[in-house]
């Protein structure tokens, strides 16, 4: 099996090399040309297209997006180009190669209302511009007939990279006081656990092509920023690290104001996923306290 991963020095991209490994010829880009002037850059269609053409894979894995929420809102053109229009370049190429698309899409495709996980199924009201870029390359991946997977998750996280939990203990080392979102809820999912069940669903979905589809992918369990927040802080004290912050206070949404707006619930319900491929998922916080343990050691 050849495959392409696309977005190899992301989060989740970075655990991906590591986990579809075992399963083929891994042909990793970045958004550079490299040596063999290939591209994998998303801004780039015609590179994009011309290098899946070479490659000739069997499964395209896109692990690469524009995810900057807030800047997409004045940045729509180019939020569009990379998670819309490069997306259907991918499901085209994907189709004439009859090899399989799998790609990564968020909880943002929803408006966020109401305390249920939202199932596959449900209504896609997006609340701002990124939600609804990834909504509108998801809706091309499918419309172009390609055999694909497509996972929708939340509140992405790993060791490596910039990420809450980081931001979180630099801001307690220095500041007596935190003040966090408490109304936002949803359940913080590891770039590892992403890749893993990828690596995991490509085989069984290759020998079985019913599989194919739309499926929510996340930790089990539910939180919000606060407590995550509270968790990471008072697990960095049981390990020993000094931290200046004294409170960490619950605040809700409307105390601060962002250019694009939040969905308030980004529960997913992942039966389909877990059901479908045999799967057990973690609790959220089994994933956050190891990707905590991996910080400190590098401290």
């Amino acid at each position: 099996m050849k495959i392409l991963l696309l977005g190899k020095n992301g989060q989740v991209g970075w655990e991906l090399q590591r986990a579809l490994a075992p399963l083929g010829k891994v042909v990793a880009l970045g958004r550079n040309i490299d040596e063999a002037g290939l591209c994998g850059d998303l801004a780039s269609l015609q590179g994009l297209a011309e290098t899946v053409r070479r490659i000739a894979p069997n499964v395209i894995v896109n692990a690469a997006a524009y995810t900057a929420v807030d800047k997409a809102e004045s940045e729509k053109d180019t939020a569009d180009l990379i998670n819309h229009q490069a997306s259907a370049v991918l499901a085209r190429e994907a189709l004439d190669l009859d090899a399989w698309l799998v790609h990564y899409s968020t909880d943002y495709v929803f408006d966020g209302t109401g305390e249920k996980p939202w199932q596959e199924s449900d209504t896609t009201v997006p609340v701002n511009y990124y939600g609804a870029s990834k909504l509108a390359g998801e809706e091309a991946i499918r419309k172009s007939g390609c055999k694909h997977l497509i996972f929708r998750t939340s509140w992405v996280y790993a060791a490596r990279g910039n990420n809450f939990a980081k931001t979180m203990l630099r801001l307690a080392k220095d500041r007596k006081s935190l003040s966090v979102i408490s109304d936002q809820i949803g359940a913080p999912t590891g770039a590892e656990l992403l890749a893993d069940v990828v690596a995991h669903a490509i085989p069984m979905a290759v020998a079985n092509p019913d599989l194919a589809g739309t499926y929510h992918l996340a930790a089990t369990g539910e939180t919000s920023w606060h407590a995550f927040a509270k968790l990471v802080i008072e697990n960095a004290r049981r390990q020993g690290t000094k931290l200046a912050v004294e409170t960490v206070e619950a605040i809700p949404t409307s105390a601060y104001p962002t250019p694009a707006l939040r969905p308030l619930n980004s529960r997913l319900d992942t039966t389909k996923l877990t059901e479908r491929f045999g799967l057990t998922l973690p609790h959220w916080e089994v994933g956050v306290k190891r990707m905590l343990a991996e910080i400190s050691t590098k401290q």
